[in-house]
């Protein structure tokens, strides 16, 4: 039976290292890639943020980037309450990330727009800047 292809996912908010919810300290470990960015913008939802991609104004948001397994994915799922429809609190995306001089397929978790309305806006694209604990 062949391998299943590498699954890789980028974090930028209370997963990155250090994090509330540090994905390294998750089961099954990850294996920590590299630095990555997107272009989008960053809310203050509560203690933790939210990502919307691309669009006007958008800044380069960082975060890192991991390799993960299904079973990681799922946990992943269940921190980040996705749900079927359009009432799921993020969407997963897939993004071509540059890390380290190549572009990876990554699992991003994207806000869902409308849980934004009237939330804070981050003026920059690093929640640990905003957020350090």
């Amino acid at each position: 039976m062949p391998e299943a292809p590498a699954r890789y996912v980028f974090v930028y908010g209370t997963l990155r290292r250090g994090g509330r919810n540090d994905i390294n300290r998750l089961l099954p470990a990850p294996r920590y890639i590299g630095m990555g960015e997107v272009q989008g913008k960053l809310y203050h939802i509560d203690w933790y943020p939210g990502l919307t991609l691309g669009g006007e104004e958008a800044v380069t948001v960082v975060g890192e980037v991991y390799e993960i397994t299904a079973a990681l994915e799922a946990v992943l799922d269940d921190i980040e309450q996705i749900a079927p429809g359009e009432q799921s609190e993020y969407f997963k995306r897939e993004l071509a990330i540059e890390v380290e001089g190549r572009p990876l397929h990554c699992l991003v978790y994207e806000v869902n727009p409308e849980r934004v309305r009237g939330k804070q806006l981050i003026g920059h694209g690093d929640w640990i800047l905003f957020h350090p604990t």
